[in-house]
């Protein structure tokens, strides 16, 4: 009986609403495991997916996840299973510059006078 509770099915919804998985992992799995899973089963028709696990944020009951963090560690105690992990893609850094640089900049104060 512990070895099924040791396992923890996990639901990744993707921002679009759809969803990777459900699909078992032990407790002891770390979120940058995580991570590397959603990488190798990110559906191939989707635009603009991760290309690292660097550009994953995975968030679970309001909370991103650490990579050092375990499965168990980041369980939520109210509910067992299944557990929706929510997944945003962010960009590297590089990229968020390049998309600002290139973008002319706008002036968005407004001063109103009484």
């Amino acid at each position: 009986m512990a070895g099924v509770q040791d396992q923890l099915e996990i639901k990744f919804r993707l921002s679009d609403g759809s969803d990777i998985g459900p699909k078992s992992f032990p407790a002891a799995t770390s979120v940058s495991t995580l991570k590397e899973s959603i990488l190798a089963q990110w559906p191939k028709d989707k635009e603009n997916g991760p290309r690292t696990v660097k550009d994953v944020k995975l968030i679970s009951a309001g909370k991103i996840l650490e990579n050092n963090r375990t499965v168990g560690e980041c369980r939520s105690p109210i509910c067992d299973v299944p557990t929706t992990m929510h997944v945003v893609v962010q960009p590297p850094s590089s990229e968020k510059e390049k998309k600002m640089t290139s973008e002319p900049k706008q002036n968005k104060c407004v001063c109103v006078i009484l």
